[in-house]
């Protein structure tokens, strides 16, 4: 009977070993998965199949955007701009210019799970840079609102480079003609905060 006490006690024991273990050891794989984690993937998980409300973002000179993101590339994001004065603009932003996350308890907690990898995501999104995405607007002759910190100016983007692209400068809403184009300035994409379409 003394024997029978002692090894159930053992036993216990060791489970409850075993158990501190394998909960010490997912905590440690959480802390790990949660450590490889970029401000890209935590956008990415408040993307296009939540429905949290707008994500709130703090730009590096201090002013905010409400955004619904919709497509993710490798440094940066596109979506629409969700205000008041605007409504249904799209906008494409560099990640470089992100000082920070403006977010609710539910958006902290819904930007922290893992996500299943989307085909998409895999795909040629993920690989595709800001000089890319800058090049097809100027494929397209679109004509874009360039908001830095030196203030906003309006044009069509004549040619991209490795790391600036030129802007033939014109009024909002207008096209692009040689006549209505009243100077060209070249952009480092270093200045760009945020590009509207």
């Amino acid at each position: 009977m003394r024997w029978d006490n002692l090894f159930d006690d053992l036993e216990g024991q060791l489970e409850q070993e075993l158990a501190a273990e394998e909960t010490d050891l997912r905590a440690e794989e959480e802390r790990l998965r949660l450590g490889r984690l970029s401000i890209r993937d935590r956008l990415l998980a408040l993307g296009t199949e939540r429905d949290d409300g707008p994500v709130r973002v703090s730009l590096v000179n201090g002013s905010t955007l409400d955004l619904r993101p919709r497509t993710f590339g490798r440094d940066w994001i596109s979506g629409d701009v969700v205000d008041q004065t605007v409504r249904g603009a799209q906008f494409i932003l560099p990640l470089d210019a992100i000082a920070g996350l403006l977010l609710t308890r539910s958006q902290v907690s819904n930007s922290l799970e893992e996500l299943a990898v989307t085909e998409s995501e895999r795909g040629l999104s993920r690989r595709l840079g800001l000089a890319f995405v800058l090049r097809d607007l100027c494929r397209r002759r679109q004509s874009v609102e360039l908001v830095m910190s030196e203030g906003v100016i309006s044009g069509t983007i004549d040619r991209v480079g490795r790391d600036h692209l030129d802007l033939a400068v014109h009024e909002v809403g207008t096209v692009r003609r040689e006549n209505l184009v009243s100077h060209y300035r070249i952009v480092p994409f270093a200045r760009l905060l945020f590009v509207r379409l």
